[in-house]
């Protein structure tokens, strides 16, 4: 995933750090703590990702 270019999504919460990023893949996704670059990474299917921003908005 070094070629991807990640983004800090627009709700992320930038006091204490609390920031989540996301990047465009070919085949999805991807979301990463913004804190740990190199940590764990998820990659979601495009639907899935509209599926949790959806969710998220509704709450």
């Amino acid at each position: 995933m070094d070629d991807v270019t990640w983004r800090k999504a627009r709700r992320s919460n930038d006091q204490g750090g609390a920031c989540v990023e996301v990047g465009a893949l070919p085949d999805g996704v991807g979301v990463r703590d913004s804190k740990d670059p190199d940590g764990p990474h998820l990659v979601l299917a495009p639907t899935a990702f509209r599926a949790l921003l959806i969710d998220l908005k509704q709450r």
